[in-house]
């Protein structure tokens, strides 16, 4: 497969592009700034320059033909302020979803966040990062030419990755290893038969393949 990933230098699109190029996958991973290029190549991935707070749907559209699936990981950052929220977090995945339909490439996931809701109240910029990522994800849901999935990873940690998880449409409050998420994410790119779902994940004692056949329903 080609697989196209936005924010991919991002902690989680890095270990996500390393596991896939280890299958042999062919991998991108769209960057804003060139040093960043190293890094990707040596996760196996092939660096993509282009800004996602300025692109037009078309340039962006133009790195996702060919593709078999997009991801979207891209984050404004936990230093980054409210109005960053909006062009990043709903603004960028807006327009990453938007460019996949033109493009054509069905299969889309997004990492979104545990408690993201467009209603969610609150006037911190934790507040704002939810309301923009619960917008983003309502907008990808209306999408009829995306095939997608939307996961929402609870608190990330960098502990080593167990590979046991518990993956559902509501898990409850947890932390997750940023190994894992990066496995689980692996799997649904390669299980369209989760699209259509928006999927909870934590820590827990299933294996990540077996908890991704589960809500399958394979």
């Amino acid at each position: 497969m080609r697989i196209v990933i936005a924010g991919g230098h991002g902690q989680i699109a890095l270990r996500l592009e390393r596991l896939l190029a280890a299958r042999g996958d062919e991998v991108a991973g769209i960057i804003r700034r060139a040093e960043q290029g190293d890094d990707l190549r040596a996760a196996g991935a092939e660096p993509v320059l282009c800004d996602l707070e300025s692109a037009s749907v078309e340039e962006v559209a133009a790195h996702l033909q060919g593709a078999d699936a997009a991801v979207f990981a891209a984050g404004a950052g936990p230093g980054s302020g409210v109005a960053r929220k909006s062009t990043v977090d709903r603004g960028a995945a807006v327009l990453f979803a938007n460019a996949a339909e033109r493009a054509g490439v069905r299969r889309h996931v997004v990492v979104s966040s545990m408690g993201a809701d467009p209603a969610h109240p609150g006037d911190d910029v934790f507040d704002a990062y939810l309301r923009a990522k619960g917008e983003a994800d309502e907008y990808v849901r209306g999408r009829t030419g995306l095939d997608w999935t939307i996961l929402r990873p609870g608190s990330l940690i960098d502990d080593a990755g167990t590979g046991l998880v518990r993956l559902e449409a509501s898990t409850g409050r947890g932390a997750i290893p940023r190994d894992d998420v990066a496995a689980a994410l692996a799997e649904l790119v390669d299980t369209p038969a989760t699209a259509g779902l928006t999927l909870e994940l934590i820590s827990g004692s299933t294996p990540i393949s077996v908890a991704v056949k589960s809500v399958a329903g394979n």
